[in-house]
């Protein structure tokens, strides 16, 4: 009876061992030059995805702009307009 209880026990540790992927963890410390690739990877991945949500959110946010300088607001629409002139000659595009 008590080497039932003691063999289910353990198989209970290997099962939530195993679900930790403990295993594959430990394969990929064995390899550093796999870890530094998948970081690697990951990394460039992560830097892609904040640049091309920076420049999509920075685009909307200038279209925003823009749409509020056509609205002639009194006082915003001069701030707006400063701020976009500013903005397109650090760009170029004025």
């Amino acid at each position: 009876m008590k080497n039932e209880l003691m063999t289910e026990q353990l198989q209970k540790l290997v099962d939530h061992l195993e679900s930790f992927r403990i295993a594959e963890y430990m394969e990929l410390l064995e390899r550093p030059i796999k870890l530094i690739l998948i970081n690697l990877i990951a990394g460039i991945a992560r830097g892609l995805g904040i640049a091309i949500g920076a420049t999509v959110f920075f685009a909307l946010v200038m279209n925003f702009l823009r749409q509020l300088i056509l609205l002639n607001l009194p006082g915003i629409g001069g701030v707006i307009a400063e701020i976009v002139h500013i903005v397109e000659m650090k760009n170029g595009n004025y």
